[in-house]
């Protein structure tokens, strides 16, 4: 007699896919008596472990049929398994713990994507919030720089209307200074020509006349103001009389006369401006043996009047045979020469 556990077991339970469909628990069977299945059962097919295959057929034989279920069949390590009866009406109406997971993962998926697409919103929110805020920013933005480039243009524009007024009255200024000059020139010309062609008609180097009045109180009395005042007359005289006589000074030079050194003073010291000074020339009044050493700038002063007497002489003596006219601009460049030496201006070599 058969053992009831070999019949408990199937017989190609290593390889055969029900019985590892069975063993995971993806499939369940409900308890049947040998005979066919049921429609749409997944009940084993009995097998006979004694058939051979059939020759037309290339399918292996089935196994013998046993009384035995082979459903929610479990095998231990020490045996076989036991599927009790409880075991199998729970597993009939609960889901399997895959089902379970898979439920689960699905639950899981659904709260993150629920919770994926609050935290989106929430960020698009954010995003077009502020992106108002700068479109508000730059709107506000672009009135200012509107406003600031016309109140730009409306300053550019009244300063150049306020610079061209003040051009406009620059202009119109010089132009009038300019004119009043030019009749000032030409009435003080016409009044010192007239003066000049009167003078020139009279005999003598008379200071009384109009004309060496105004030429000794506005060139020749300031050229020849020096602060010595009793030395400075004493040139004065000895200009006009064409008494006084300027030489260089040697460097080996020894007086003829010792005369006191106040009075003749040093190489060193101007006798008529009384500054420090290295005088390289000394003048001589009449025929005095006295000797007194002057500075470049006082000997550029005494030389421009010497110059102006010395043509006033030749125009009366008849020497210069010109007109009238350019006479009097000799006189007049010669008046400006004693200016300019008054003020300092003078050739270095003076």
């Amino acid at each position: 007699m058969d053992d009831p556990k070999e019949h408990s077991r199937c017989p190609a339970r290593g390889s055969c896919p029900v019985f590892l469909a069975l063993s995971s628990g993806a499939v369940r069977y409900a308890p049947s008596v040998l005979g066919p299945a049921p429609e749409g059962n997944l009940e084993e097919e009995p097998w006979d472990t004694d058939s051979q295959p059939h020759p037309d057929e290339g399918h292996p034989p089935p196994l013998e049929t046993v009384p035995v279920s082979w459903k929610g069949c479990r095998e231990s390590p020490g045996g076989p398994a036991e599927s009790p009866a409880g075991e199998e009406a729970q597993g009939e109406d609960s889901p399997t713990a895959a089902q379970l997971d898979v439920l689960r993962l699905r639950s899981s998926s659904m709260e993150i994507r629920e919770k994926g697409s609050e935290f989106l919103k929430e960020e698009l929110h954010k995003a077009q919030k502020e992106l108002q805020l700068k479109d508000e920013e730059c709107e506000r933005l672009s009135k200012v720089r509107e406003q600031l480039e016309q109140e730009l243009e409306e300053l550019t524009a009244s300063l150049f209307e306020e610079a061209h007024r003040m051009v406009r009255e620059a202009n119109m200024k010089q132009a009038a200074s300019e004119k009043q000059l030019k009749e000032a020139r030409g009435k003080v010309d016409t009044t010192l020509f007239a003066e000049f062609q009167a003078w020139r008609e009279s005999p003598t180097l008379d200071k009384t006349c109009p004309f060496l009045e105004r030429v000794y109180r506005e060139d020749v009395g300031p050229c020849l103001d020096f602060t010595m005042q009793e030395l400075s007359a004493l040139v004065r005289a000895a200009v006009e009389d064409n008494t006084l006589t300027i030489e260089p000074v040697a460097s080996q030079t020894l007086p003829a006369v010792k005369v006191a050194a106040v009075e003749c003073g040093s190489t060193n010291t101007c006798a008529l401006s009384g500054l420090a000074r290295a005088c390289r020339h000394r003048i001589r009044l009449g025929d005095s043996e006295s000797h007194y050493y002057i500075s470049p700038s006082s000997r550029a002063r005494i030389t421009a009047v010497c110059n102006f007497f010395t043509y006033i002489r030749y125009i009366q003596q008849g020497l210069v045979r010109q007109e009238v006219e350019p006479m009097f601009w000799e006189i007049t460049r010669l008046r400006k020469e004693m200016s300019l030496a008054k003020l300092g201006f003078f050739p270095q070599e003076a």
